[in-house]
C-alpha cells in the first residue's frame, strides 16, 4: 500500500520513556512541535492533522515488573494504542508521523502499519541494534529490544491481542549508523537476514550507495517504514539524546538520507525518536528534528 508524496500527514506523540534508562524523552514529542512542525510539513504544500499524545503511564505511578524487561505491561499498553491510531490514519490514506518518547514506541507504530497493510520493511537509522532480548540486554530497558520484539525474536513475553508477530518481514531489515551493540545483539544479527551498516560503511561505501541499498532490501509490499533515532546523528548536531555516541551522522549526511529516501518514494511513515529536552541546548535537537522531518517528507534546497 504505496502512500502518495503528497498525502496529509498525521502526526501522532508517544510520549513514554518506560523503555529508557534515563528520563525526559517524554517531554520529546512537546519538544518538536514546539520547534515549528507543523507550519513546517504545511510549507511543503501538505496539510498536516494534530492527532495529539497517546495515553502513557509514567515510572512514579508504574510498576517496573520484571527486572529484564522494565515496564513491558505499560509499554506494551501504550503500544496498543499507538497501533490502533496508525493503523485507523494508514487506511485513511494519511502519512503517519509517530514522535517519541523513547524507541519501545516502535512496536505500535510497526503494529499498526502492518494491521492496516499486513507486515512489511523498516529501515532502521540508529547508533544502536535494539536487538536484545531480556536474557541478553544488560540493562532490561526495553528501547533496546524493540527490534527483536518486532521480527518476534525477544520472547513470548511481548505477544499483545493488539497485534500478530512479527510486524515487520524478517527478511526487510535495514540498519544504518550502527557503531554500539552488545554481544547479544551481534549474534541476533549473524542470523538475520538483516542488512547492517556501520558509521564505518557509511565511510567506506558513501552515504548514497549504502541507502540505496538498504532501500532495495526493505522494498516490497504491505509498507515501508523509516524509524529515525536521533541519536544516529552526532551529539554535536543532536546533543538531546538519551545515549549519546559520538562519531555518528554529520549534519549534512543526516539530511541527505532522509532526503534520498524521499526520492526513492517507498517510505509510507516515519517516527522520531529519543528526543530529550533535559539534555538538549536550546530545543537544539527538537528543532533538527524538524528539519530532518521535513527532508524526508521532500523539502529541497532547489
Amino acid at each position: 500500500m504505496s502512500v502518495a508524496k503528497t498525502a496529509s500527514v498525521a502526526v501522532i506523540g508517544a510520549a513514554l520513556d518506560l523503555g529508557a534508562g534515563r528520563r525526559g524523552v517524554d517531554m520529546g514529542p512537546s519538544a518538536i512541535r514546539y520547534a515549528g512542525l507543523a507550519a513546517r510539513i504545511r510549507s511543503l504544500g501538505r496539510d498536516c492533522v494534530d492527532f495529539g499524545n497517546v495515553e502513557a503511564e509514567v515510572p512514579e505511578a508504574a510498576p517496573v515488573g520484571d527486572e529484564r524487561r522494565r515496564y513491558l505491561d505499560e509499554i506494551k499498553a501504550t503500544c496498543a494504542r499507538v497501533a490502533e491510531i496508525v493503523a485507523r490514519v494508514r487506511s485513511d490514506g494519511y502519512f503517519p508521523l509517530v514522535l517519541g518518547g523513547d524507541h519501545s514506541i516502535a512496536l505500535g507504530t510497526l503494529a499498526g502499519l502492518a494491521r492496516a497493510s499486513g507486515p512489511g520493511g523498516v529501515l532502521w537509522f540508529d547508533a544502536h541494534g535494539d536487538l536484545n532480548r531480556p536474557e541478553s540486554s544488560p540493562s532490561g530497558n526495553v528501547h533496546g529490544m524493540v527490534l527483536a520484539a518486532a521480527l518476534d525474536l525477544a520472547g513470548p513475553e511481548f505477544e499483545s491481542d493488539a497485534w500478530e508477530l512479527p510486524v515487520v518481514e524478517p527478511s526487510r531489515v535495514a540498519l544504518v549508523g550502527l557503531r554500539s551493540l552488545d554481544d547479544g545483539e551481534r549474534a541476533v544479527l549473524g542470523r538475520l537476514d538483516a542488512h547492517a551498516f556501520t558509521m564505518s560503511d557509511l565511510d567506506l561505501l558513501g552515504v548514497e550507495h549504502v541507502v540505496q541499498d538498504a532501500l532495495e532490501h526493505v522494498a516490497g509490499p504491505g509498507f515501508v517504514h523509516v524509524s529515525f533515532d536521533l541519536d544516529v546523528v552526532d551529539p554535536e548536531h543532536a546533543p538531546g539524546v538519551g545515549t549519546p555516541v559520538r562519531g555518528g551522522l554529520s549534519y549534512r549526511e543526516a539530511h541527505l538520507v532522509l532526503e534520498l529516501v524521499a526520492e526513492s518514494g517507498l517510505a509510507g511513515s516515519l517516527e522520531l525518536v529519543e528526543e530529550n529536552p533535559i539534555l538538549d541546548r536550546g530545543n537544539e535537537t527538537g528543532e533538527l528534528a524538524v528539519e530532518l522531518a521535513a527532508s524526508a517528507l521532500g523539502a529541497r534546497i532547489l
